[in-house]
């Protein structure tokens, strides 16, 4: 299904994460004319094309999703680039953490360090990325009352994902430690260092 999204976009919806990165990555490898924004979602694709010719892009991108359907479907997704992100693991919520999934803290740090988590999607705020395929045993529900602020840099767990914080702000997420890699810079390009389909692994400062 492609529905339009506003006057300038037109939202791909792909069915599975997979898919939405493999159409991510054809449309920025082949970017179809009129093209400057593209939003890939755990199972959606933002297209935005102010000015282009509607139709033909519908059926450009129709095209375009099939193929990463079918590439999604019948291969495991190719390996992305890897980025370390050590972690000082002294977060307000690591005993807590530790005594709701029912092992030690330091458990939760090696559970948390020894999986290679995959960036899904963007979003929340600039640079927040949500980080898939953390250990089962950390996947623990937000916190009744979110925090007004938390600190950039913090390193947190909710539900069955975790995140680097890029820049302060109010979340209700767990937090396990901090880490002082910048994961959001205005001055770089892209600004972001986390893009969807990259792989990220935690290591102990």
């Amino acid at each position: 299904m492609i529905r339009p999204a506003g006057e300038h976009a037109l939202l791909v919806e792909t069915g599975s994460l997979a898919a939405s990165h493999r159409l991510d990555a054809a449309l920025r490898a082949e970017r179809p004319e009129g093209v400057v924004e593209v939003v890939p979602g755990p199972e959606t694709v933002l297209v935005v094309a102010p000015g282009a010719d509607r139709e033909r892009l519908r059926a450009r991108l129709a095209a375009m999703t099939g193929a990463a359907r079918e590439a999604a479907a019948g291969a495991d997704a190719p390996a992305g680039p890897v980025v370390t992100i050590p972690v000082v693991y002294d977060g307000a919520d690591l005993d807590s953490v530790a005594a709701l999934a029912g092992i030690s803290a330091e458990e939760v740090v090696a559970r948390h360090t020894g999986r290679e988590l995959v960036v899904g999607w963007l979003g929340f705020a600039p640079g927040f990325a949500y980080l898939t395929g953390l250990d089962p045993v950390l996947e623990l529900p937000r916190l009744d009352t979110p925090r007004t602020s938390v600190p950039a840099g913090s390193v947190a767990v909710a539900g069955p994902y975790s995140a680097v914080y890029p820049t302060a702000s109010p979340g209700g997420w767990r937090l396990l430690g901090r880490t002082a890699t910048r994961v959001w810079d205005v001055t770089a390009e892209p600004p972001s260092l986390f893009r969807p389909g990259m792989r990220v692994r935690f290591e102990r400062a």
